[in-house]
């Protein structure tokens, strides 16, 4: 009994080490896109969304687990493996689809600050630019220890949605019918809710932020074990938050099912039900805005400098680092002038930077599946065949809903 109860703990206190890259990641993917995204289905289609939730988890494992172990395994980057195993004309061509979309997401993160703080009657002139120096001071200034405790603080502030979930006093019957049977519906819009639900919870970021910062944190194979623990246990926790994001609003807006114009217009549909749901709501919105905004920019310059080859990490000084910096300085830089230029549509371009991700991300997975069927690199650690069925299973079906899209959206444009 004395030597289990040893055991126990010398596993959690592995378990402890090595959390953060992996909660962190799954966490943050609950964005100002994802929950938009989220308020968006169940704001429109009410409870028939969640259905969705249960593949898309088991698909965040996966590719959460195979980025980990591949961190763990090679001790390199994705991008860093893209460059040295398929030449650096191939990542070149892959970074910068990933600016792109990263850029999207950086926008709509601070679109998700100025939304959020609207409603306290903060103006977004004084909350972006606040918030921009606040993320670049954060990076620029901090370790990387420093910054992953801040980092995982913030995660526990997204319970305000299980909080706003609950009351609203949603028809949880219908929630867990809808939560095991799969709905489809085929036109545009649906089809678009789903590869933009796919795309916000399994972001081809993510895949780039995990494995880069496992290999800063300095997890290796030895402790692989307690680090996909971390992963799953982040995985889960993000899709609960999702299920309450859409579950909230599916209540809020049961009368009246339509499309919302913002994160914060979800916010505004809580306060039939009290005070409290919907100031939980919007200081769940800043905090996941804030959040992401930190994360985005500093995932799109690990890839980017990992994959070209410059010096990267937070551990490092601006002047070790400089491109590293630089680029991360740019992209909030970016983003957040963007959000201040009047009439900017923003709406559409935090749902459209979703779907983007959707689109982007079976082109990541099949480099990744790639790379890790490669016995010269991962030795024992290859994937297992329920890995690479759903892996590829899940690459076939992306594919497939985004020639759909593709079709419908032509089909939409010949008949106006």
């Amino acid at each position: 009994m004395t030597g289990l109860l040893k055991r126990f703990r010398y596993q959690l206190a592995i378990f402890f080490s090595v959390i953060g890259p992996g909660f962190i990641t799954a966490m943050v993917d609950n964005d100002a896109g994802g929950i938009l995204t989220y308020s968006q289905a169940g704001a429109k289609y009410g409870y028939l969304p969640l259905w969705t939730l249960l593949p898309i988890t088991i698909l965040l494992i996966v590719t959460q687990e195979m980025c980990s172990r591949m961190g763990a395994v090679t001790e390199k980057g994705l991008s860093d493996l893209i460059r040295e195993e398929f030449g650096l004309r191939t990542t070149f061509v892959i970074m910068a689809l990933l600016v792109l979309a990263n850029l999207t997401n950086v926008m709509a993160n601070f679109a998700g600050i100025a939304t959020s703080l609207e409603l306290f009657h903060i103006s977004r002139y004084i909350s972006v630019p606040l918030g921009a120096l606040i993320v670049w001071l954060l990076v620029v200034k901090g370790s990387y220890a420093s910054v992953e405790k801040i980092f995982l603080f913030a995660c526990v502030v997204y319970v305000a949605y299980i909080a706003s979930g609950i009351l609203v006093q949603p028809d949880w019957k219908k929630a867990a019918i809808n939560s095991v049977t799969p709905t489809l519906i085929f036109n545009g819009g649906y089809i678009g809710m789903l590869i933009g639900m796919v795309g916000t919870s399994v972001a081809p970021w993510m895949q780039f932020y995990l494995q880069a910062a496992v290999v800063e944190k300095g997890v290796t194979a030895k402790e692989y074990a307690s680090s996909r623990i971390e992963v799953i246990v982040g995985c889960v926790a993000m899709s609960v938050i999702a299920f309450f994001i859409i579950v909230a609003c599916a209540g809020a807006y049961a009368d009246k099912p339509q499309d919302i114009q913002s994160a914060a217009d979800a916010a505004e549909g809580l306060r039939p039900f009290g005070q409290y749901a919907s100031l939980l709501f919007a200081a769940g919105l800043f905090n996941a805005s804030l959040f992401a905004a930190c994360i985005l920019p500093l995932s799109t310059s690990y890839s980017v400098c990992e994959g070209l080859g410059f010096e990267s990490g937070v551990n490092r000084s601006f002047r070790e680092a400089p491109i590293f910096y630089w680029l991360f300085t740019l992209l909030i830089v970016v983003g957040a002038a963007s959000i201040l230029i009047p009439g900017f549509p923003m709406v559409r371009m935090i749902l459209l930077s979703q779907v983007i991700n959707g689109i982007l991300l079976p082109i990541i997975l099949i480099f990744m599946l790639l790379l890790i069927n490669k016995t010269k690199l991962m030795h024992e650690w290859v994937n297992t065949r329920f890995y690479n069925l759903v892996a590829w299973t899940s690459v076939a079906i992306m594919i497939g809903l985004t020639m759909a899209l593709v079709a419908l959206s032509i089909q939409d444009m010949m008949r106006t």
